[in-house]
């Protein structure tokens, strides 16, 4: 891929709409996914990670956001057919999708879905590290709906470590929203293990040029306390049998993986 040194310009005086997000899953690759594509010379990412614009109720405290406060986060690359944020919160936040398509009904999505089960334990990996949660990975995940209530009625942005691994809901609630062939789905171990061949489906569902000799990129990877213990794995299990069962069958996916992990 030949690099040419970019002009700029804002999305306003170019007339422009954001037509891709990155929109889920949190701990999920989405990292890694928009640090790929920033390299991309026909794509303008916005000039931070997870801009929160969809999943901020201050934004929309008016019938009409003022999308130049959106806007504001990027610089347009005057070659980029492509211009896309990654806030993985999106999927999850009950309110996003449908001010997403008020935004942009012609919104391109991406979802990146892991194991739930490894999820919720290195978002709580990542909450503790942070200082955020004291309780242990045990006790949060018994204690997780009554805490969750604390936001009411929003979802909890910290403590919904199970919740947001329930993804069929939230894959119906894009999908009702936008058709299928506007949102595009993959695991993240694809992305972490077949780099290439992972980004080779994502540039042909944005319609741009596909990447040549990637190198695998690990990005915002935390170590971890602890490993998992067998409890907390087992409980998790029987919480996620169900979800990825229907998972499968709607996503035509083998999670057999997921559960045998």
């Amino acid at each position: 891929m030949e690099c040419v040194k970019p002009s700029f310009q804002s999305i306003a005086s170019a007339d422009r709409l954001v037509n891709f997000l990155i929109c889920g899953t949190q701990k999920g690759g989405t990292s890694a996914l928009a640090v790929y594509l920033n390299e991309h010379p026909e794509i303008s990412m916005a000039n931070v990670k997870e801009v929160h614009f969809f999943d901020s109720e201050v934004y929309f405290q008016n019938k009409r956001p003022d999308y130049s406060q959106y806007h504001s986060y990027f610089r347009l690359n005057e070659s980029a057919g492509m211009i896309g944020e990654a806030t993985p919160i999106y999927m999850y936040w009950y309110n996003a999708p449908r001010r997403i398509w008020e935004y942009n009904p012609n919104m391109k999505l991406i979802v990146l879905l892991r194991n739930p089960i490894e999820r919720a334990y290195s978002h709580w990996n990542m909450e503790r590290s942070r200082n955020r949660d004291e309780l242990s990975f045990w006790d949060a995940i018994q204690n997780e709906e009554k805490r969750c209530r604390e936001a009411l009625p929003y979802q909890h942005r910290v403590y919904s470590y199970m919740d947001r691994g329930f993804y069929s809901e939230q894959l119906r609630r894009l999908w009702s929203y936008f058709p299928e062939d506007q949102v595009h789905i993959l695991k993240t171990g694809f992305l972490r293990h077949q780099p290439e061949t992972a980004l080779q489906e994502v540039c042909d569902f944005l319609n741009v040029s596909r990447f040549h000799d990637v190198e695998a990129k690990d990005v915002h990877s935390r170590p971890y306390m602890s490993r998992m213990g067998d409890k907390e794995k087992d409980y998790l299990k029987t919480r996620f049998e169900y979800e990825i069962l229907a998972l499968e069958r709607f996503l035509g996916w083998d999670c057999t993986d997921w559960l045998n992990a």
